[in-house]
């Protein structure tokens, strides 16, 4: 009989492939989605009025709130996933490298280094780009609202 299961190789290098774009698109989202979701929520309450009323902004405030701690906990369980799937779980709780006390290192522990895992990584590099990605919109695309210029 032909056998009509899967490779379990290519689909173990594919979970960790898709594990690690699903933490991508959350980190970025984080940032990106969340603000201009709790944004157009607002903007749906104040409706056509031409001043901002206080619904408003609490609507956002709350919103944002609300949709950036969900995709931080989404985050938290696809990289513990991502963790699970490439077999860098941690077996001991560990503490950031920056939340650490120097006063605390051992000479007995000076070659064991710190050291920050893919998943962090991923989340790490995400965020660089989606700044940077602002920062080139913000200084070369966006426009001058001084004056009511259209544009560079």
């Amino acid at each position: 009989m032909e056998d009509t299961a899967q490779d379990p190789r290519r689909s173990g290098r594919l979970k960790p492939i898709l594990l690690a774009a699903a933490m991508a698109f959350l980190a970025l989202n984080v940032w990106t989605g969340s603000p201009l979701l709790a944004v157009w929520l607002g903007s749906k309450v104040q409706g056509e009025e031409s001043q901002p009323s206080m619904g408003a902004y609490v609507v956002v405030i709350l919103a944002l709130i609300a949709f950036s701690w969900g995709l931080y906990q989404l985050l938290k369980l696809v990289m513990g996933a991502y963790q699970e799937a490439t077999g860098t779980t941690p077996t001991v709780r560990s503490h950031a490298p920056w939340l650490r006390s120097m006063r605390g290192e051992r000479v007995e522990h000076g070659g064991n280094t710190a050291r920050i895992s893919g998943a962090e990584k991923i989340v790490v590099v995400t965020v660089l780009i989606a700044a940077a990605a602002f920062e080139i919109w913000f200084f070369f695309f966006s426009g001058s609202s001084i004056g009511g210029g259209g544009g560079r």
